[in-house]
Formats: C-alpha cells, sequence, structure tokens
C-alpha cells in the first residue's frame, strides 16, 4: 500500500541538439562533435519548451560537447540551473566505427552491421562498449541520482545510445528493445520515480516545439 507522503521524483530524459554527425550520417560514439547552427537553434528552442515545466533542480549531462552545450542553453532559460557532467551518461565508445559514415561500414563490416540492424544489444566491436555496458553504467548513475535527489526534478542530457537502453532498464524491457525506443535530437522525455512504485514513463520523444530536426532510424 502507498503512503500518502509518497515522495515523487521527475527526469527529464533529454537528447542533445543536432551535430554535424547526425545529418552526415555518421556514428558518433565519443566523437566530440559541437553542436550545429540548427543544433542550437533546437536547443534554444527545447530550452523554452522546459521553461514551460516548471523549475528543474539540477541538470547531469554527457561531458561531450553537443550534450554539454545543450545542458548550458537549458541552464541559462531555467535560471543558471546547476550543471554537472557525469562519465554514466557520456556516449557510447564504438571504436573502430566512430565519426565513420554508416553507408562504409554496412560495406566493410557486413556481418556486424547486420546486428546493429537487427539487434544491436548483442554486437560487441573492439576497443568499444557493448549497449549492455552502456546500460549498466547508465542505469547505475539514476539509480544513485533518484536516491541522493529524492522528491527533486532533475534533467539528464545524454545520447540516443545511453537514453534507449536506460529507458529500457528503467521499464524493465527485455531484449532486443533498442529499435523499439525512439529518441530525435532535441526531444525531451518524461521519467516520475516513486520508491514504492520504481520508474513510470509519461512522455516520450516530444518533438513538438521544434520546427526542423533530422529523424534517425539506423
Amino acid at each position: 500500500m502507498l503512503s500518502n507522503n509518497t515522495q515523487k521524483t521527475k527526469i527529464l530524459l533529454i537528447r542533445h541538439g543536432e551535430c554535424r554527425g547526425n545529418i552526415e550520417g555518421l556514428f558518433r560514439g565519443r566523437s566530440d562533435f559541437p553542436l550545429n547552427e540548427n543544433g542550437i537553434r533546437q536547443a534554444q528552442c527545447l530550452a523554452e519548451e522546459i521553461a514551460n515545466l516548471g523549475p528543474i533542480d539540477f541538470i547531469f549531462t554527457s561531458p561531450l560537447k553537443r550534450a554539454f552545450q545543450t545542458a548550458e542553453i537549458i541552464s541559462k532559460k531555467n535560471g543558471d540551473v546547476p550543471i554537472t557532467p557525469l562519465q554514466g551518461f557520456t556516449n557510447i565508445s564504438l571504436g573502430p566505427w566512430e565519426g565513420r559514415k554508416k553507408a562504409e561500414i554496412m560495406q566493410e563490416y557486413p556481418e556486424e552491421w547486420a546486428l546493429w540492424i537487427n539487434c544491436p544489444e548483442r554486437l560487441k566491436l573492439p576497443n568499444s562498449e557493448s549497449i549492455p555496458d552502456v546500460q549498466r553504467r547508465a542505469y547505475s548513475t539514476l539509480e544513485f541520482l533518484v536516491q541522493k535527489y529524492a522528491g527533486k526534478t532533475f534533467a539528464i542530457v545524454s545520447h540516443r545510445a545511453v537514453l534507449k537502453p536506460l529507458i529500457a532498464a528503467c521499464l524493465q524491457i527485455a531484449d532486443p528493445y533498442f529499435w523499439r525506443i525512439h529518441v530525435d535530437t532535441a526531444s525531451y522525455s518524461i521519467m516520475m520515480y516513486e520508491e514504492e512504485r520504481g520508474y513510470c514513463l509519461t512522455l516520450l520523444n516530444q518533438t513538438k516545439h521544434l520546427a526542423n530536426f533530422t529523424s534517425e532510424w539506423i
């Protein structure tokens, strides 16, 4: 039975704005692309949209430029919310695929590409992370935050290869889940957390504030 004083923690899950890697069809990984001009506009629109949702207590972000810049723009529009970069939310390390065109990878790595398209949770490249690796570190980081900041509202600014496994972990969605969850650049989703019930996804991939974005499906 739920108690009357159950604390609800509100978590905004935000994907960074557009960067060159998005529009050129590149695997990004840890390649440190900054926001492009459209990405900056997207982040500004996102910041205004988030300002309408109520106050934010904290912003936690991937340390990579495209996420950190997005977080900075959101912070300025929302009363200079404190920003903390956390390695737990940095992007997946893709080893030899990073910064390369997806069309080239499809030709050079046909077996691995088939895994990426059909069941990326099983993909393991040399000197890289797997999606289960990313899921473990991101979920562990989130679990720490919801315990430390119970009853607060905070934002996480990260990457699709982090947010999708993180959402799956919170909702206990089994493999293969990666292509069943979609988050666009500069979108936001909302997760609520209660100690007794755990996580509840109340909004996924909100993009109504955006005039222009590239939707990526591979």
